[in-house]
């Protein structure tokens, strides 16, 4: 897919990259699996923002995306590959051959008329999901259940693979794109192949109103701010944060802190992210 490289016709428009839709085979989403989406804002259910810097952006629908992939057994067709405002990822709407319609994350090479299956009994080839008992070592994966049943929680941005190294009694051993890796039950289940879209990390949003269309809202610098407002405000002129470390807003260390504690699936991680 390759990308978009705009002329530079305005400022905006200058040092823009887009994305290509040449993969994209039709503009009407399946009605039958669309939900109205509520924006949220950074807030959760009691109403406080828990993540700042959001709010606004453009409407949209909710494309109800099948991660458990258990139609085990029932082949179906690629009908449609799609557009999907709420992932960086292409999707995929199958037909299954018992009339049901479902949409999938599209992996690289899957194409309009192509059968897909999940199972036990499914081939090893990208956008069939199995166990990972079943799957040989070196296989790229995407799309990985954590826990059996309860569909994939991993690996399911645009260009994303992760890739099975080996098995160790019941485990799986799986590296995964941050170089975590990390032990994931036998029985769990994966998706072959790299999800698609593999160039999104090359597009450039080349100005900040298209920001603001995704939904985020301008991010303010705390030394520009006053000491009352952030740890890092005041002084005259441009200042050094003065600090043992830099703070967030309410003063905790905001780099190198260590947040996860008595985390259950510690355990299961053999070697962290981002240690050489």
């Amino acid at each position: 897919m390759p990308l978009k490289v705009y002329r530079p016709t305005s400022p905006g428009r200058r040092g823009m990259i887009g994305a290509g839709f040449e993969e994209i085979t039709t503009k009407e989403p399946e009605k039958s699996l669309l939900v109205p989406l509520k924006k949220k804002a950074g807030r959760n259910s009691q109403g406080r923002i828990t993540v700042r810097h959001r709010g606004g952006g453009a409407k949209r629908m909710l494309r109800v995306i099948d991660f458990k992939r258990d139609k085990i057994g029932v082949p179906g067709r690629v009908a449609t590959i799609e557009y999907d405002p709420n992932r960086s990822a292409r999707i995929a709407l199958i037909n299954y051959f018992d009339g049901e319609k479902r949409y999938i994350l599209a992996p690289v090479g899957l194409n309009v008329g192509d059968v897909i299956k999940s199972g036990s009994e499914a081939e090893v080839r990208p956008g069939n999901t199995l166990p990972l008992r079943l799957l040989p070592s070196g296989t790229q994966i995407h799309n990985i259940e954590l826990q059996k049943g309860r569909g994939g929680k991993l690996v399911r941005s645009a260009g994303m693979s992760a890739q099975l190294l080996a098995k160790e009694g019941k485990y799986a051993l799986i590296r995964l794109p941050s170089g975590e890796t990390r032990r994931i039950h036998y029985d769990c289940s994966a998706t072959v192949g790299q999800v698609g879209n593999v160039e999104h990390q090359g597009i450039k949003l080349g100005k900040a109103g298209r920001k603001r269309w995704l939904g985020f809202r301008p991010t303010v610098r705390g030394s520009v701010m006053s000491p009352r407002d952030h740890p890092h405000g005041g002084g005259e002129g441009r200042s050094p944060i003065g600090l043992p470390g830099p703070k967030t807003p309410w003063g905790k260390p905001a780099l190198g802190y260590k947040t996860r504690k008595r985390k259950a699936s510690d355990r299961m991680i053999v070697r962290r992210r981002g240690r050489k």
